[in-house]
């Protein structure tokens, strides 16, 4: 088999080494056809948008090498289009990269990108010999190259880049502009979020804003920042993002495809394995899977699945997301731990300001960076509503290493591990005493003050034993007998004690015992313990777990 492509973003290097291309070349055909001037995006990162983007830049620049670029499109779908050509190597391009702009300070993040253009004009660095330009554009290019340039001139380069290039070639550029959003996400996390913001609003303002001199603008990132954040004004833009149908099939990679790169490498067999790991994503509700966990799989020699594009970032972010966000948010991740959706309204517009403490904001980013995918479609009082899952167990990892990450900071290590060995064994006493502790000293996290305040319990305690799920099913609110249990504890080795909990907060009027006596007498009466007896498990624990505030009291 070809040499797969890992880490490879270039196309030129990708076809001219001959490794294995997964041929997603009609997304050339599909810029050509787009009616809007300026198109946007987003994706999940290592989702091939990089590797698209140079296939765009190889196609359509203009150089004196067309005879050599055409090989590289040899045998690939649009070498059959009609299109092909008439726009091979036809027009002037402007190529921009901002995937490594990731400085903690806004003065260093700034230089980093003047740098960027800096180095697109010497590329382009013909230019300056041309009579097209005046003197004083020279000027300013010269400026741009020596970093001499004030922001005020850097903001505006593109928009003057592109007018050079049209009025050298008597031909209207493309610009590409990849991973425009990292300097953003950055900027948030760092603290010069509206500084950022401002450079980048002129900065594509005057490239993409009614310029005449563009024959199209393709961006990439991951997420869509809002309009009034960045692209205010841009009344030619187009954004796709991955609940839109357009451009579904020419990020990730399909289900035919995975398959012919399984027997490719050998690996047909393994394709159940790989569908629970990698598959589930919703492109525009078409089934995606993620390319680069697809491609380290196929090229590892012992085929074992692993979390391989979750290693490519801290994924710190979505910890400090989870620690941040409101209770419900973390309630729902809870229910998405345990496959059950979470319905949210859906913005494809994300405010970063709204974040951690916006429940919608929260859900979205998730979405839309690749954690969660959407579905079941409905509309509520308007709006777009839709159901979240993790899209497969890679991610559902993320979430529970975010969730155990939280619970761990919140508490000491040593105390976790003894309530959980009191959990697994049966000690209601320890498991009282040390919960309570733990309840007095993190519940400030969650509000109680609700009217659903045992959901809030019961996501605290879930969030607790999400750290036995090596060895343990832990499932809330599953039918069993005559009614649903609010928390059980499964053992996948059925020799092993399992444990239902049952959960009340004291009513007025009552004593902790009456209410205990209430718990434990529910799951007798309403027999939870059917579920766990027909699948072979003996020793079945059942605890009432009761509620006063910041008190605890358990009874088995």
């Amino acid at each position: 088999m070809k040499k797969l492509s890992i880490g490879i973003s270039d196309f030129r290097e990708l076809r001219e080494e001959d490794r294995y291309f997964v041929d997603k070349s009609l997304f050339i055909q599909d810029i050509i056809d787009e009616d809007a001037r300026v198109v946007l995006l987003p994706r999940p990162r290592r989702f091939g948008k990089t590797l698209n983007l140079s296939m765009l830049r190889y196609f359509f620049e203009k150089t004196g090498e067309k005879d050599r670029i055409r090989t590289l499109f040899h045998g690939l779908s649009v070498e059959k289009e009609p299109v092909f050509e008439k726009h091979l190597c036809a027009y002037p391009v402007i190529h921009l990269s901002f995937k490594d702009v990731k400085s903690l300070q806004f003065e260093d993040a700034l230089k980093t990108i003047k740098l960027l253009i800096s180095k697109e004009f010497g590329r382009l660095g013909y230019l300056r010999q041309s009579e097209a330009l005046t003197d004083i554009q020279k000027s300013r290019f010269d400026d741009i190259l020596a970093m001499k340039a004030e922001t005020h001139v850097f903001e505006a380069s593109l928009g003057d880049l592109s007018q050079y290039l049209y009025h050298f070639h008597n031909k209207k550029p493309l610009i590409l502009i990849d991973e425009y959003d990292t300097p953003i996400h950055v900027g948030h996390s760092e603290g010069y979020y509206k500084e950022i913001i401002a450079f980048f609003r002129s900065f594509l303002g005057a490239g993409l804003k009614d310029n005449p001199y563009i024959f199209k603008g393709v961006l990439t990132g991951i997420l869509r920042v809002a309009k009034e954040s960045i692209f205010s004004g841009i009344n030619n833009l187009a954004v796709y993002t991955i609940l839109r149908e357009e451009y579904r099939e020419r990020f990730g990679f399909s289900e035919n495809e995975v398959s012919a790169l399984m027997e490719a490498c050998g690996a047909k067999d393994r394709m159940e394995d790989v569908r629970r790991w990698y598959d589930g994503y919703l492109f525009g509700g078409k089934t995606v899977y993620n390319p680069w966990s697809i491609l380290n799989f196929a090229s590892s020699k012992d085929k074992v699945c692993r979390p391989y594009w979750a290693n490519t970032s801290s994924n710190d972010l979505i910890k400090s997301l989870v620690k941040g966000a409101p209770h419900a948010v973390r309630e729902g991740i809870q229910d998405i731990l345990n496959d059950v959706p979470v319905e949210s309204r859906i913005e494809e517009n994300i405010v970063f300001e709204d974040l951690p403490k916006d429940e919608v904001a929260v859900y979205n980013f998730f979405l839309f960076c690749g954690y969660l995918k959407a579905f079941d479609p409905k509309r509520v009082d308007h709006e777009d509503h839709r159901s979240l899952l993790a899209p497969n167990l890679e991610v559902r990892q993320i979430f529970k290493h975010a969730v155990m990450k939280w619970i761990n900071e919140s508490y000491e290590s040593h105390k976790l591990k003894e309530m959980l060995k009191a959990v697994t064994t049966g000690d209601a006493g320890v498991f009282e005493t040390l919960l309570g502790d733990f309840v007095a000293e993190t519940l400030s996290y969650f509000d109680t003050a609700g009217k659903n305040v045992e959901k809030v319990y019961q996501a605290f305690i879930l969030g607790l034993l999400v750290n036995l799920a090596a060895d343990y099913e832990i499932a809330s609110e599953k039918e069993s007998g005559f009614g649903r249990y609010d928390i059980s504890v499964i053992p996948k080795d059925p020799d092993k004690t399992a444990l239902i909990l049952e959960l009340k907060t004291i009513r007025p009027g009552e004593t902790k015992d009456e209410a205990l006596e209430s718990a434990v007498s529910q799951i007798e009466e309403r027999k939870y313990e059917t579920a766990l007896i027909q699948r072979g498990i003996q020793d079945i624990r059942k605890w009432g777990v009761v509620f006063d505030g910041k008190r605890v009291w358990v009874r088995g």
